[in-house]
């Protein structure tokens, strides 16, 4: 079978060699930890434990603010100390519920499900709701409102998310190659609410070792598969996901569901096994620890609420004069003027460089080469709809399609120019939904 793949994208060196080999290693924190109630897309959770509360791990402490929102839980046990702001990974501030770890350890009472497979398709979205469950591969989407389309019947493919095609991170690379059965499960599981639909473990061909081992474990699963993609940037962002694999194209007016499918990161699938399957809440994900800043890289399963620079501490520390630490991938992640922010839901990295290049580059006219254009994703004129976007020409920014862009970023990775064609058109963007959302 050949790769799969789509028009356009770029090949920036990925830097997975740092941090690839190195298995998962659980962390527990030592201070306190801080457990933002807006971890996710939607409705912020609400506080249900007040200071001087005892909580267990596993015990909610924020419930649902409504159906497009999402439950936050303890990590820990421990005493409540407060609900004070916390500052964000992207540089904003959100309420948070501070708990003072006991070091204890103690966990509420799971209830696994002995036989997932006789669940109700209504059971399995509960659990899913109750466990908290968001889309870990950086948006948050509260994951039982994207496995409940208004058509279910019309959906054709589950597509598992496992290209990882940002550089440096790993952390779902180490998911998949320890832990298939549970990646593999999670999929089960979906598949039970949706009957004409096919499962498909989606994983770029720089994982060679991830394909063969989980090609052998599905061989006797009629209804799973594995596709290898090619490896290329942005080979995991949905609409470039669902072409590769379905040739169905979407736009930004448009879901997944549209064109019968359902994405979901690893994770996000490993989280939907741990909610259904062993009846645990989604208190925990793997973070990678990387970049040439960093003294050991690694990947580490760490609680939700332990601030970055426990991370940080685990990885060796810093190593020489770091010039960015960003929050992700240096594709679509966030840099940061503080790292102590506390681990989410969403938390897939720590990038710590010793370089930043884009501090460091000088932008020049635009010498119309075309580049852009070529490597967009989207078929859109980048160098264009950045011009749009400076002079705040709503109008032609909108008539050339500027909404249609993914954020991806492999313009302004390309341009000779070093023009920040992606932030340009990423900022015309949110000022259109904003006057959007006023009228």
């Amino acid at each position: 079978m050949g790769v799969l793949t789509f028009k356009g994208g770029i090949h920036p060196y990925d830097g997975k060699d740092l941090s690839k080999s190195k298995p998962i290693q659980p962390l527990n924190p030592k201070n306190q930890l801080a457990y933002l109630v807006s971890q996710h897309i939607g409705a912020p959770a609400k506080p249900i434990v007040k200071k001087g509360d005892r909580v267990l791990m596993g015990q909610m402490i924020a419930e649902a603010g409504g159906f497009v929102s999402a439950p936050v839980y303890a990590s820990v046990s421990g005493t409540v100390k407060g609900i004070e702001p916390r500052l964000t990974a992207t540089g904003g501030t959100c309420d948070a519920i501070i708990v003072e770890n006991d070091g204890l350890y103690e966990e509420v009472e799971y209830h696994p499900t002995e036989h997932p497979e006789k669940l109700s398709k209504e059971e399995i979205r509960k659990k899913i709701q109750d466990a908290g469950v968001v889309g870990m591969g950086g948006a948050g989407f509260p994951t039982h409102v994207k496995l409940s389309p208004k058509e279910p019947d019309k959906i054709d493919y589950i597509l598992v998310n496992g290209a990882e095609c940002e550089p440096y991170l790993t952390s779902d690379y180490r998911r998949l190659l320890e832990e298939p059965e549970k990646v593999i499960g999670g999929l089960k599981v979906i598949l039970q609410l949706f009957d004409h639909a096919k499962g498909c473990i989606c994983i770029e061909d720089n994982k060679p070792d991830c394909i063969e081992k989980l090609s052998k474990m599905v061989e006797n699963e009629p209804r799973i598969e594995v596709k290898p993609l090619k490896t290329k940037y942005p080979q995991g962002a949905e609409r470039m996901l669902i072409y590769a694999v379905t040739g169905r194209s979407i736009n930004s007016s448009m879901l997944p569901a549209d064109a019968g499918c359902v994405v979901d990161n690893v994770d996000t699938v490993v989280a939907v096994y741990k909610a259904v399957v062993l009846g645990q809440p989604l208190m925990h994900r793997i973070v990678t620890v990387t970049g040439d800043g960093v003294k050991d890289p690694g990947n580490f399963y760490v609680p939700v609420g332990m601030d970055f620079t426990e991370l940080l501490e685990a990885a060796g520390g810093f190593s020489g004069d770091v010039e960015k630490v960003i929050s992700g991938g240096p594709m679509m992640g966030f840099a940061m003027f503080d790292i102590h922010v506390p681990v989410t839901k969403t938390t897939s990295a720590m990038l710590c460089l010793t370089r930043d290049e884009v501090c460091h580059s000088e932008t020049t006219a635009c010498i119309n080469c075309g580049r852009c254009v070529s490597e967009c994703p989207e078929h859109l004129l980048p160098a264009r709809l950045a011009t749009f976007a400076a002079h705040k020409d709503q109008e032609k920014f909108l008539k050339y399609n500027g909404m249609e862009c993914c954020e991806c970023g492999c313009c302004s990775y390309g341009c000779p120019a070093k023009r920040p064609l992606a932030q340009d058109i990423k900022s015309m963007r949110k000022i259109v939904l904003a006057n959007r959302k006023k009228k």
